[in-house]
């Protein structure tokens, strides 16, 4: 038997090596690659929204830090201190007002945000069970309340009949809870396989059980996200403390930003003697003070946000 060991030609290419490459060079896993010039312009166009995004920040920090003399020369807004100093943050700090307003916020913050957790899952954790008595009911009543809102004046009626008026829980019941947030949490758990929760129930579970051993431990991204949406939402409202609050002592931080701010109140210390540092720089440190716990608070939770989101817009 002859064997034939010539090597064979390798069989050309139809096409040009330089065409062939630059063909290679258009997709990246079957997704076009854009040229220079597209991610040129595209780079330039980011920039610009990142500047348009960052920039107020900046001159809200700067002016902060900013003296009378630069205030007035840039115009009312500094957009880099020359000597920078924090008078402003000492100021409102040592008054009092601030900080007793500070820890109402967290306070409120904290504990409207547990509560609401624990609320939204355990309303979602019923709905998402189809054998539960009232579940057709209660859903439609909670899907109604997306549509429908009683308005301002029964929810003040509401509060006041409930002896609410003046008190820390009218600023942490009205928001306890969500129909949207409800409606994401249901869709999640639904998503759980049946056969997990059907071997806990063989295991003897009971209904709570698999709730908090099974439910929350897998659903830790949705929790991350609906905590800080209601964290957020206790941090930053004010209008239930204008409606409810009537004592100077239990204003919230953002009640107290908007006085300073908004209502151009003069803002001083107690001490005699003091120099008080520029209004605009006392009221720009107090907006950097209600940023900062938010700003603290977002990185730790933003690789659950995207998961989080999402979670129901397909199927639900």
């Amino acid at each position: 038997m002859v064997t034939d060991t010539k090597p064979r030609p390798k069989r050309s290419s139809p096409l040009l090596p330089g065409v062939a490459r630059q063909r290679r060079r258009r997709t990246v896993n079957g997704a076009p690659v854009p040229n220079v010039a597209v991610r040129g312009v595209k780079g330039i166009l980011l920039f610009l929204c990142c500047a348009v995004v960052l920039l107020p920040f900046v001159a809200v920090v700067s002016t902060s830090l900013a003296d009378q003399e630069q205030i007035t020369a840039a115009g009312g807004y500094v957009l880099w201190p020359t000597n920078p100093s924090f008078d402003a943050y000492a100021a409102i700090f040592r008054g009092g007002v601030v900080t007793r307003a500070t820890l109402v916020s967290i306070g409120i913050t904290l504990v409207g945000s547990a509560l609401s957790v624990a609320v939204v899952a355990l309303l979602a954790y019923s709905l998402s069970r189809p054998g539960t008595w009232g579940h057709r009911p209660i859903l439609i009543m909670v899907l109604l309340t997306m549509l429908f809102n009683a308005g301002m004046i029964p929810n003040y009626l509401l509060i006041k009949e409930l002896g609410l008026i003046d008190s820390y829980w009218a600023l942490i019941l009205p928001g306890l809870t969500s129909a949207f947030q409800v409606i994401i949490m249901r869709a999640f758990f639904m998503e759980v396989p049946k056969e997990i929760v059907d071997a806990a129930r063989i295991d003897g579970a009971s209904e709570l059980q698999i709730l908090t051993r099974i439910m929350l431990p897998l659903s830790k991204a949705v929790i991350a996200v609906i905590g800080l949406f209601n964290a957020v939402a206790y941090w930053s409202a004010f209008f239930n403390a204008v409606l409810y609050i009537n004592s100077t002592e239990k204003w919230p931080l953002q009640l107290v930003l908007r006085t300073y701010v908004v209502d151009n109140t003069q803002i001083g210390t107690d001490l005699p003697g003091e120099v008080v540092p520029p209004q605009q720089s006392l009221q720009m440190a107090i907006l950097v003070v209600s940023l900062i716990p938010i700003c603290m608070v977002y990185p730790f939770l933003q690789r659950h946000f995207a998961k989080g989101v999402v979670i129901g817009a397909v199927k639900g």
